[in-house]
């Protein structure tokens, strides 16, 4: 099983990710800058009126270039696993806390489209290096996990709790699902990643 990072090691490991985003950052630099700009889309599915107003407040993040002017930086991979697609997540490291704060969301993702990026979904992600206690939860939803960090974007070892909400695409799998179904990576993506799920880990707190 793999070894959580201490509370001590927590910055560097941070650090580690930020080097490696902008590193990939530089290599799709091209590729991203033709990004921008909003797109139609189907109306997402209903949500809980608790969450009508975080959806309205990640609104203005359906152009992938605001969220990189507020700080997230994309990690580049579109992910797949055999329940279904993640997509490209965008990372804000300064938006971890050891409690989830519904308008500031530490991930975005987006999903391929053709030339373009669409907001699909938002990702609450603590990590248990933060030293917490019990399970986190998002206006009373538990996290899942904890689990592995997700191969190969993150650390195996980056243990933490997380939450997907599909907050703008529909998913058959559910609105809490960490996977959608109907998310998918083009197969000519040269960052395309299929791979298994990140292994739960045991032994860790519970609320």
């Amino acid at each position: 099983m793999p070894k959580p990072y201490c509370i001590n090691d927590f910055p560097h490991l941070l650090i580690g990710i930020q080097r490696s985003l902008l590193s990939l950052m530089i290599l799709t630099a091209v590729g991203c800058a033709s990004l921008p700009g909003k797109q139609k889309q189907s109306a997402p599915q209903p949500i809980p009126p608790e969450l009508v107003k975080v959806r309205a407040a990640l609104e203005k993040y359906q152009d992938p270039i605001e969220a990189v002017r507020d700080g997230y930086l994309s990690m580049v991979g579109c992910m797949e696993y055999p329940s279904g697609g993640v997509g490209i997540r965008f990372l804000n490291t300064s938006l971890m806390s050891t409690v989830a704060n519904p308008y500031y969301p530490p991930i975005l993702i987006y999903e391929p489209k053709g030339e373009r990026l669409q907001l699909v979904a938002a990702e609450w992600l603590i990590p248990v290096a933060m030293g917490i206690s019990d399970r986190p939860d998002l206006l009373g939803k538990p996290f899942d996990g904890p689990m592995e960090g997700p191969h190969p974007l993150m650390p195996k070892d980056f243990v933490h709790y997380d939450l997907h909400v599909w907050l703008f695409k529909d998913n058959p799998a559910g609105l809490y699902s960490p996977t959608n179904p109907t998310v998918k990576c083009p197969p000519t993506l040269a960052y395309r990643f299929e791979e298994e799920p990140p292994r739960l880990i045991k032994n860790q707190p519970r609320g």
